[in-house]
This record gives structure tokens, C-alpha cells and sequence, in this order.
């Protein structure tokens, strides 16, 4: 568990580092008083978790501090992060268990998302993720719209070592997602991972394929894909919401995917876009190695954002 904690502690180190600089090291030792609140409530403005979750941590924080004029950064950081936990309760999605067997085939995990999210990326270090944990795993690459997307899979599945069904740039992305069915049917792999083109969720034509590709896979297995996950990148902060709750509607998605959170300081982005939609989040991306793709735990993050340790 400490190992977990750790990834998180170090992938959000640039919000962490951030929150430390505006509050002058408010959560280090020293006395809370009515300048360091403001403080605090500007730094958490600027790491994107949103009005409603400032307003309620603030506050918490505020009336702890009329009953205790002696409250430490210590114990305000410990009812932020209790805060931060009560918001995104429910929101821990968890890929295991019963829920997750299909009668028919394969698990079926449809990865979506615009381009520049990391949406290839996660696909490979997911399969490798679900490798480590004992599963067998194929993945097709059905971004057929971009060449360089099925190139960047064929490069991770080399270096990886996971079977990867593709075809040439332009070619049919249902008919990829079928035949990748059949043959993840064929062999006995426990999941299917499915690589779909980079869209903005304003292109009709390219929400129109994601629906084409469910309804061919529903020809296989009338469940699949039983996973339809929305990659989004958390250094665009609030800017997320919008875009997740287009593909949401056009899509029914499952769970979202959220990367690039050791590269930016709004690491508090992830909290607004699951207080909106309420769609749990699987994965958090803190890093560039396929370790980094880190199942996402609300108690590790909250803790890591405020500063607190493990032990703590």
C-alpha cells in the first residue's frame, strides 16, 4: 500500500509543490490564521477543484478554526483531505471481480478520447497492467483514422509483449474490433482492449463510428463492450467537463481514464469532473512508464494532495 502512496505523493508533486508555494508551507507546522485561509483558498482556485469543493473545504476548515484559535496546518490539511475523500466517494472504479466475466468472450474495454489525452498510450500500459495482474489480454489498434496510432501501439506491443490486431490506415474500424473479437474469442484472452480514433467530441462523424463499433460488437456479445472508458488529460482542468459530458451522452460512458497529472499543477481537475458526471475513474496517469498508470484510490490522492504521509 505504501508503494501506492508513494506513486501518488510523486506524480502529484508539481499540485502539491504548488499549494506548498501559495500557502507558504501552511500544512508544514505552523498556525492557521484568516490571512492563510485566504491563502489556501486561492492556491486550491488555481490547482482547478472547482467552487464547490474550495467552498467546502474552506469552510470546514474555517469553523474547526472559531472552535480552535490554535488549529495547526497539520489538522487543516487532515479535514481538507477528509473533505476531498466524502466528494469522490463512489468514485474508485474497480476492474475486477465477478462483474467482470463475459459469458460470451472477452471483457471488452472501448478506450475513447480526443487526440493529444494519451488515449494509445493508456491502452498499452493498461494491457500491460492487466498482464502483471495475471490476465491474458489483446488489443486492437481501430484508430484507423491516424497512421501514427497504430504504428505507437505496434511499438508498445514489441516492447510489452502483447498480441495487438491492426490494419492499414483507413481501413474499416468496426470490421478491426470484430476480427479482434473473434480472434481474442478464439485464443481465450480474458480482455479486449479496443484503440478508437482521436475525436473532438463535436465531430459527428467520428461519434457516429464509436456507435458503429458498439453495434458490431454487440453482433459477438450483446454486453460489449462491457467497458466504455474516456481518457482525458488533467492539465486542461475544468476544461474537461464539457468534453466528457458530450461523449457521455452520445456513448454511455463506464469510466474515465485521467493522465498527464505529474505534469501539471491542476491536479485538483479530476475532482470537478467526477462531482459533475459521477462516472468513477479507473486509472490515473502520474508518469511516462506503464507502472505510472496507477488504479485510482480517492484516500491516496486526497492524503497526497495535503501534504500528509502515509503513516499519518
Amino acid at each position: 500500500m505504501f508503494g501506492v502512496f508513494k506513486k501518488f505523493k510523486e506524480g502529484l508533486s508539481k499540485t502539491v509543490a504548488a499549494i506548498a508555494t501559495r500557502t507558504h508551507g501552511l500544512f508544514g507546522g505552523r498556525k492557521i490564521d484568516a490571512s492563510s485561509l485566504d491563502e489556501l483558498e486561492e492556491a486550491l482556485y488555481t490547482a482547478d477543484f472547482g467552487v464547490e469543493t474550495t467552498a467546502e473545504i474552506i469552510s470546514e476548515i474555517k469553523a474547526a478554526y472559531q472552535k480552535d484559535r490554535d488549529l495547526q496546518g497539520r489538522q487543516a490539511a487532515e479535514i481538507g483531505a477528509a473533505v476531498l475523500k466524502r466528494v469522490l466517494a463512489g468514485g474508485e472504479g474497480v476492474l475486477a471481480g465477478k462483474d467482470d466475466k463475459a459469458a460470451a468472450g472477452p471483457v471488452v474495454i472501448a478506450i475513447i478520447g480526443v487526440n493529444g489525452s494519451g488515449k494509445t498510450t493508456t491502452c498499452a500500459k493498461l494491457a500491460w497492467r492487466l498482464g502483471q495482474d495475471g490476465k491474458s489480454v489483446m488489443l486492437a489498434a481501430a484508430d484507423t483514422f491516424r497512421a501514427a496510432a497504430i504504428e505507437q501501439l505496434e511499438v508498445w506491443s514489441k516492447r510489452l509483449n502483447f498480441e495487438l490486431i491492426s490494419s492499414h490506415r483507413g481501413a474499416d474500424a468496426a470490421a478491426v474490433a470484430f476480427d479482434a473479437w473473434q480472434a481474442a474469442k478464439a485464443r481465450g484472452r480474458d480482455y479486449l482492449i479496443i484503440d478508437t480514433a482521436g475525436r473532438l467530441h463535436t465531430k459527428v462523424n467520428l461519434m457516429e463510428e464509436l456507435a458503429k463499433i458498439r453495434r458490431v460488437l454487440q453482433k459477438n456479445d450483446p454486453a460489449a463492450p462491457q467497458h466504455r472508458w474516456l481518457v482525458v488529460d488533467g492539465s486542461l482542468g475544468a476544461n474537461s467537463i464539457e468534453q466528457a459530458r458530450v461523449f457521455h451522452a452520445g456513448f454511455g460512458l463506464t469510466g474515465l481514464v485521467v493522465t498527464k497529472l505529474d505534469g501539471t499543477s491542476r491536479g485538483g481537475a479530476l475532482v470537478g469532473i467526477y462531482r459533475q458526471l459521477r462516472i468513477p475513474i479507473y486509472f490515473i496517469g502520474l508518469g511516462e512508464q506503464p507502472e505510472d498508470l496507477q488504479p485510482f484510490s480517492a484516500d491516496s490522492y486526497a492524503k497526497a494532495v495535503f501534504g500528509i504521509d502515509e503513516a499519518q
